[in-house]
């Protein structure tokens, strides 16, 4: 008999390291505050953790600017925490995903180091892409080599004092890598090799589809820059680095990996789960959905169609470190008070019961709203500076966590200790100690429904069945499993079924609105 895969259907808990628990009382998140907290996700019912990356870096992203692949950023530990940490979340049963940053390095990293005192047209910088500018309006004047724009604002190329540009998608200090250079690709793949021989169980790939670029770097002149086979993301050659990869995890037990794949076309997004590529993508769409029952089953029928025939299973997602909660994306201006924890507690249900696997984000068990008055001073992300302030950027979703007591740190680091990112006094009552051993708290309810979800999907077929329900609402059936989601203001009557589940109690056979119900299927 096949083996079902660990990731098939898994719950990824993501961990943003720097805000999850902090051991040495620095404000900041590290490994051995993880290592403290094994329990706690063992007992939340997560079968794996993804590490958001913990490398040496100058954080001017967040630490997708990775100055050493091989290595632990002193402010989170050392290479034996994190060979501790390894071994203390497989004794707790729990599988560890490290993120991989393959498109960009810090500009800190040594070999762009050596690119920038090296003269154009070396060794050094054929490892990133440089560019000569081209001529611009005024005498004397150059602009970039094309217009292609950063993702963080602004254009995506900075010149050098000697005259040549060197594209960044991202911030400044993040220089893409150019992977046209043999050098490239033999490094990332003695840097997976050596997380490997570490114990890690998968990699999550930051910017998957971007790693090659059109050599001929064209303007993209309006066009989408998520197009497939465009200029920027997508290219083909992209999925011959990945069956690479693909090879090499398979020469270890139960390795994985998975892309965060931007694109417009399902279609693209298939061609990464190709037998001999990765084991799975994100699909962004349910995370990006408005709270509404045509939407969400929009989405999901988009993403079940385009996997159907690579044999993979999809992957749901509802927040995570890169945007806004969805407890606060599901608020209404001037609604019914706590509507938006009903409707995050209700997506849960919709969530945990589609095939696939589903990728939680660190908080969202504890119903922790964005932070969106943070000052202007504390806040990091380069969104905000780049923007002069124009948007907010991601700060908001990456407070830490509150674990206990009363005020900040709130357990989160030793007492009287600033966090790196303040946080806000009314998260008191949303601290784990708050909420454990409290029957109505949305920690019991994420921990009932993991629990439940872990004994219902041995029996649960890959395919969904969709059954007829009210315009407001969403019935789905998955073999012995039945989900339904209300989105609507009134009540709406449960497709038949035992109840097993409910965000909010049903009255009789009828569910309430902005709820979900598991029903075992008649």
């Amino acid at each position: 008999m096949t083996r079902t895969p660990w990731w098939r259907d898994a719950v990824v808990y993501e961990i943003y390291v720097r805000g999850f628990a902090d051991s040495s009382g620095d404000g900041e998140g590290d490994l051995r505050g993880i290592r403290s907290r094994l329990g706690y996700l063992r007992d939340l019912g997560v079968d794996a953790l993804w590490l958001t990356p913990f490398y040496p870096s100058p954080l001017a992203d967040g630490g997708y600017d990775v100055a050493d692949y091989r290595d632990v950023d002193p402010r989170f530990g050392t290479l034996g925490d994190f060979d501790a940490l390894v071994a203390d979340a497989h004794a707790h049963g729990l599988r560890l995903i490290v993120d991989i940053v393959p498109n960009h390095t810090s500009d800190r990293h040594r070999w762009f180091r050596k690119a920038v005192a090296a003269p154009p047209g070396s060794p050094a910088r054929d490892r990133y892409i440089f560019r000569p500018g081209r001529p611009g309006e005024g005498p004397g004047e150059e602009d970039p080599p094309n217009d292609w724009p950063s993702a963080f604002g602004g254009p995506a190329w900075t010149r050098l004092p000697d005259g040549e540009w060197y594209l960044h998608l991202y911030a400044t200090e993040q220089p893409d890598l150019n992977w046209r250079n043999p050098d490239v690709r033999h490094e990332f793949e003695d840097i997976l090799r050596f997380w490997l021989d570490r114990g890690v169980d998968g990699f999550r790939i930051d910017v998957a589809a971007g790693l090659v670029k059109e050599d001929c770097y064209r303007d993209l002149a309006g066009r989408g820059v998520r197009t497939a086979n465009g200029p920027v993301y997508s290219r083909p050659e992209v999925h011959e680095i990945y069956r690479g990869w693909r090879r090499i995890l398979d020469e270890y037990d139960e390795r994985m990996a998975i892309g965060e794949v931007w694109t417009d076309d399902p279609d693209d997004l298939a061609l990464y789960l190709r037998p001999d590529e990765l084991h799975q993508v994100f699909q962004f769409d349910l995370q990006l959905a408005p709270w509404s029952a045509a939407a969400f089953r929009d989405v999901v029928e988009a993403a079940v169609t385009a996997v159907a025939p690579t044999g993979a299973a999809p992957t749901w997602v509802l927040s995570s470190h890169d945007s806004i909660r969805h407890i606060t994306r599901y608020e209404q201006p001037e609604g019914v008070p706590g509507i938006e924890l009903a409707r995050a507690k209700a997506a849960l249900l919709l969530l945990l019961a589609l095939p696939g696997s589903a990728y939680l984000y660190q908080g969202e068990e504890l119903g922790l709203p964005e932070v969106v008055d943070l000052p202007d001073e504390a806040r990091q992300d380069p969104i905000f500076k780049r923007s002069d302030g124009g948007q907010l950027g991601r700060d908001g979703c990456r407070v830490p966590l509150p674990w206990s007591g009363k005020s900040e740190p709130f357990g989160f680091s030793l007492a009287g200790v600033r966090p790196w990112l303040p946080m806000p006094a009314e998260w008191a009552s949303l601290t784990v100690e708050a909420q454990e051993g409290d029957p109505s708290s949305t920690l019991t309810f994420y921990r009932a429904a993991l629990a439940l979800r872990r004994r219902l999907v041995p029996g649960l077929p890959d395919d969904l069945e969709w059954l007829d329900s009210p315009a407001a609402a969403l019935f789905l059936r998955r073999g012995p499993l039945t989900c339904a989601l209300n989105c609507g203001e009134n009540p709406v009557r449960l497709p038949p079924g035992r109840p097993l589940l409910t965000s909010i109690p049903p009255y009789g056979d009828l569910l309430p609105g902005n709820a979900a119900a598991w029903l075992a299927s008649p």
